[in-house]
Order: C-alpha cells, then sequence, then structure tokens
C-alpha cells in the first residue's frame, strides 16, 4: 500500500438524499444553533433563512445535519491520524514536523505492515469511506446542509470547494494523490449538476 494514496482532504459523510429531497423546507435554522466551521479550508458563513419569493421556498441551514456530518468525518479524521502517527512513531519519525510528515507521506516513504495496507486499501476503494464516491458526496451535502439547498448559493459554495481543495494542496506541498484528484473532479461535477437542474427550472 503506498501511503501517497491516502489524501489530507477529509469532507462529510455519504447520504442517499439527492437534490429534490434537500431542497424542501428546512425550519431548524437560527442564530443560535449555527455550526461552528472554522475548521473548514474554505469557510462559507450561512445566512439566516432565506425566502425565495419566486419559489415561495424558504431556506435555512440545516444545522442537525451540519453537525452530524462534521462529528462523523471528525471521528474517522483522528482514527485516520492515529494509524498515521503510530507507524510513522514506530518508524523513528518525530511528529513535531509537518512538513516533514507530508514529505515523507507524499513520497511514499512510510512503511506500512500488511495488515494496515489491507485496511488503508479498503478505506480508500470505490465504496470505502474516504473513498471518491463517499467524499465527494459528503462535501456536496455538506453544502447543501449549510445553505438549507437554496440554488443561489450553488455558485458560491462550488468555488469554496475549489479554494478548499487550492489550500489542500498547497498544506499537501505538491501536486495531490491521484484519489484527491479525481475527488475533486467528481465533486464539482455534483456542483455542476446542481446548478444546471436549477438554470433548467427557471
Amino acid at each position: 500500500m503506498d501511503m501517497n494514496k491516502i489524501t489530507p482532504v477529509s469532507p462529510y459523510q455519504n447520504t442517499d438524499n439527492r437534490l429534490k429531497s434537500e431542497k424542501t423546507t428546512h425550519n431548524k435554522g437560527s442564530e443560535a444553533n449555527k455550526p461552528a466551521v472554522d475548521d473548514v479550508a474554505a469557510i462559507y458563513e450561512p445566512s439566516e433563512s432565506k425566502v425565495d419569493n419566486s419559489l415561495g421556498k424558504m431556506y435555512s441551514p440545516d444545522s442537525e445535519t451540519i453537525s452530524r456530518l462534521k462529528a462523523d468525518v471528525e471521528m474517522r479524521t483522528e482514527q485516520l491520524r492515529s494509524l498515521v502517527e503510530r507507524l510513522l512513531l514506530q518508524q523513528g519519525h518525530k511528529l513535531n514536523d509537518a512538513t516533514n510528515i507530508y514529505a515523507l507521506l507524499r513520497e511514499g516513504k512510510v512503511q506500512v505492515d500488511p495488515e494496515t495496507a489491507a485496511k488503508a486499501q479498503d478505506e480508500i476503494s470505490e465504496d470505502g469511506y474516504w473513498g471518491v464516491k463517499q467524499t465527494s458526496q459528503r462535501i456536496f451535502d455538506f453544502a447543501i446542509a449549510l445553505t438549507g439547498g437554496d440554488p443561489s448559493k450553488a455558485e458560491a459554495m462550488k468555488e469554496a470547494v475549489k479554494e478548499g481543495f487550492a489550500q489542500a494542496q498547497k498544506i499537501w506541498g505538491g501536486e495531490l494523490p491521484e484519489i484527491s484528484q479525481k475527488t475533486y473532479e467528481e465533486t464539482l461535477k455534483k456542483f455542476d449538476e446542481w446548478i444546471g437542474n436549477n438554470e433548467n427550472e427557471q
């Protein structure tokens, strides 16, 4: 298993909800229960409930979904971080040099035992938690939850995703692994479909 294939980009939980079900009215959001999103690379600040007068719909952040997605991805990210730290420590590497750690991972210089390699491969497989399908869907679902499905925010969220991936690449110190590139492309595809559907309904 080449640890170079594991991406540092960690978005959100997969759901089967598609666009139309996400665009239903949400009345849960309020100023008091807005989620903290300061750990997201490209921050989108959700506004209070917004009424689309042309369609008669009200959009507000889905705080319950946001909290659930954040809690899940934070837990899974911590599990992955602990795994990588254990491998690095076992091989005599120091954990206080983030630049060096990214370089080791980027260049595939971290030795991985067969059991860990198999587990990691499963995680980034087509249907794995960190695979393209689930990761791109989590990012999209998070955007829908932040905006309450407001189509007028689709372009802004797409740009936020682009910025987030650009920042991840800068932190990584080079071109992101192939799986990250595919996740990026699949995520943008979902936003393009959302934008296209909205244009067709107007």
